[in-house]
């Protein structure tokens, strides 16, 4: 009696093995594209100059400068960016029961651009002005940056409240979503239409997703909502697990299913909203890095939300790597390649669903 249970828990420490082993290599692979992604650029480091500079070995003040200030913010912004927005798609498509499920589909990235635009045009906070290089600056981003989080926040409570009515089926939260991504899209169309040259230019800039624009205080801020906000998640993945067997089994096993997806739509909100206000609109990642992952790692919440987590912070990185070097000394905005490699992959990805 004694061999088949030795046997199952072998089988089980080689399934939890296998799944540690693809999170550990996801993590080494997000290290080595770290150190690449601040060492090039316009100014090519090596990779040994770039690990000591980092380690506090001292350098010339031009090279700590590059690497402190400007390259290794835009690189853990990216990194942070990536990963919430995947470990907030995973939560979402869980809590939902909707591959769909994802900021962007929701709509929320959508009220966060329609909060930019509002701010611009209403409020003020985002006039652009001209330098002598005929480039554009925001002479103050952080009305621009609250009124965007406060819309984002908006739209989702709205469908949070949606949630709690009697009845509220996932189908129901999902559909809300696409219908509050329409309206802000259309409320955001008519601001642009009344808007300047000066205002329209300040509108469309800040809807292009860039991780450039973080700066060490603003990255602190969303690492922060990203700590705590998965720390919740992954202390919830058992719960995640029992919803995607459907409500009733859910309810029987325990789990409190209306609050876990109130509490776990607010969290990856919350999240999502720190991220858009401060770099913009990034779509995709939320969308494809949770089911790219599942498909190598499976739907095990206990190991696809730090798997995800990784590897959103691995593609959006590389993505910005990329974007910065393809039209060199031109800077594309990641949200560009993303949207570009994020639509192929999409269809892939419903390609081999069918087929399976």
């Amino acid at each position: 009696m004694q061999f088949p249970a030795l046997r199952l828990a072998r089988t089980y420490q080689s399934y939890v093995a296998g799944k540690v082993f693809f999170i550990a290599v996801l993590l080494v692979m997000l290290v080595l594209a770290l150190l690449l992604a601040v060492s090039v650029g316009a100014a090519d480091l090596s990779l040994v100059t770039v690990a000591r500079t980092l380690l506090g070995f001292t350098e010339t003040p031009r090279i700590e400068a590059i690497v402190w200030n400007i390259r290794l913010p835009q690189a853990l912004a990216s990194i942070v960016a990536g990963a919430g927005l995947a470990v907030t798609g995973v939560v979402m498509q869980s809590i939902l029961r909707n591959p769909l499920g994802s900021p962007f589909t929701l709509g929320i990235s959508h009220a966060a651009a329609f909060g930019a635009a509002f701010s611009v045009m209403i409020l003020g906070g985002g006039v652009m002005t001209s330098s002598s290089v005929g480039a554009v600056n925001i002479t103050s981003p952080l009305v621009t940056t609250a009124s965007a989080f406060v819309f984002s926040i908006g739209a989702a409570l709205v469908i949070i409240a949606i949630a709690q009515l009697r009845n509220a089926t996932p189908e129901i939260l999902v559909l809300t979503g696409v219908a509050l991504g329409a309206l802000f899209t259309a409320g955001t169309m008519f601001l642009q239409f009344f808007a300047d040259d000066v205002q329209l230019a300040a509108m469309v800039f800040w809807t292009f997703g860039d991780t450039a624009r973080a700066t060490w205080q603003e990255l602190g801020v969303m690492a922060g909502g990203l700590a705590v906000c998965s720390g919740y998640f992954m202390c919830n993945s058992w719960d995640y697990n029992a919803i995607d067997s459907g409500d009733e089994t859910a309810k029987g096993l325990g789990v409190r299913v209306s609050s876990v997806r109130v509490v776990g739509m607010l969290m990856a909100s919350l999240l999502t909203a720190f991220i858009i206000a401060f770099l913009g609109i990034i779509g995709f990642i939320g969308l494809i890095v949770p089911h790219m992952v599942r498909r190598v790692i499976g739907s095990d919440h206990r190991f696809l939300l730090p798997a995800s987590l990784i590897g959103g912070g691995l593609l959006l990185l590389v993505s910005d790597t990329v974007a910065r070097q393809m039209l060199a000394p031109h800077v594309l905005p990641v949200s560009v390649l993303t949207a570009f490699l994020g639509a192929p992959a999409f269809f892939w990805l419903i390609m081999l669903r069918s087929r399976s």
